[in-house]
């Protein structure tokens, strides 16, 4: 039995996860996916890979920051972009003033998470369907293949509508009125990905990296997405819908046509008439892509003798370095309840940097 089990491994659980590692737990991550990174996403499609999720890292707090420049000397990221134009409907394109380094992963966004599996025991392609209590008092997980694993303590790193499903049948008389209802209030927009490629002859290619669209009802943001990538062979583009179409079309079985009309709506509009007829495209929808309702604390502990800790992007935003702080926070939460094993002296980066 392992000492802790983390639901989920995008950045939140996978930090959550090597944290607690650092520390001498046993840890085990079960992740629904066939990949690790959660909406830190890549997709590998026709000889190269497109950025569906998390499309660039724009660091903010110092620890993001150093962890950026660690992922930058190991050749992972690098600088994409300086800048990312913005596109007004009553205006058009405009060069945003907001400069600062857009960092990418030229092999895609999700070698970000692979940095961070080393010496993890991680179980991929299943999904926790039901927790419970055995009868010595440690937490019973199921699986989806009916598989059970147990653990003293668990971490629920996944968005929190997830979460609330998952852990609601347990109850406020275990968890705690507070904990659910905290769970409950942190909602997510939705938004529609599509990844589109097109004949290399085609000019004039844009001269923009990337635009995000301000105001208007269908598109959100437009990246140059083959342009990330060392020796592309194509161009290739990715398009992220705004949340109020991605919401009309959050129960559509065939995302086909939705993504013809994405497409469509960004050739209009940029006026680049070839964006509509792509060689390839696949459309990708995230149910939970952005925390709307972010709550204000790092991570969300329940009031319970048994050790029960949720993380994610959604406690306090930010994304992609939100979920970090969340993860580390979570681990720093999960210790105490525990044995507080955490070595105060060793920095997590450091911990990193010789771990890979």
């Amino acid at each position: 039995m392992p000492d802790l089990a983390v639901i989920g491994a995008g950045i939140s659980g996978l930090v959550c996860a090597q944290r607690l590692r650092q520390a001498g737990y046993s840890v085990v991550v079960v992740e629904k996916s066939r990949g690790v990174g959660g909406r830190v996403a890549t997709r590998r499609l026709q000889g190269t890979c497109a950025d569906h999720g998390a499309c660039y890292l724009q660091p903010k707090g110092e620890l993001f920051s150093k962890f950026v420049d660690l992922l930058q000397s190991r050749q992972i990221l690098k600088v994409w972009t300086d800048v990312v134009d913005e596109f007004w409907v009553s205006k058009g394109i405009s060069q945003s003033t907001n400069r600062s380094p857009r960092y990418t992963a030229p092999a895609g966004m999700s070698a970000i998470a692979k940095f961070l599996t080393p010496g993890l025991d991680i179980i991929l392609n299943q999904r926790v369907i039901n927790i419970n209590l055995t009868p010595e008092n440690t937490w019973l997980l199921t699986l989806e293949t009916n598989e059970q694993l147990t653990a003293k303590a668990i971490v629920v790193a996944i968005p929190a509508p997830q979460a609330e499903d998952l852990l609601a049948p347990l109850g406020k008389s275990l968890l705690g009125a507070e904990f659910l209802a905290s769970l409950h209030s942190a909602k997510f927009n939705p938004c529609i990905s599509v990844m589109a490629g097109y004949s290399p002859d085609l000019q004039p290619l844009p001269n923009w990296k990337a635009l995000t669209f301000h105001d208007h009802a269908d598109l959100a943001w437009i990246g140059f997405d083959s342009s990330k990538r060392i020796q592309a062979e194509q161009p290739h583009f990715v398009v992220q819908s705004s949340a109020s179409l991605a919401q009309q079309h959050l129960e559509t079985q065939d995302l086909q046509s939705v993504g013809n009309y994405i497409l469509q709506k960004a050739a209009e509009n940029l006026a680049i008439p070839w964006l509509k007829n792509p060689q390839w495209m696949q459309v990708h929808r995230w149910r939970y892509a952005f925390p709307r309702t972010p709550l204000d604390v790092t991570c969300l502990s329940a009031k319970t003798p048994l050790h029960l800790v949720s993380c994610g992007d959604w406690c306090g935003g930010n994304l992609v370095e939100g979920a970090m702080v969340s993860g580390l926070a979570a681990a720093v939460e999960i210790d105490k309840q525990l044995r507080n094993l955490l070595p105060e002296n060793i920095d997590f980066l450091d911990f990193l940097e010789k771990l890979v």
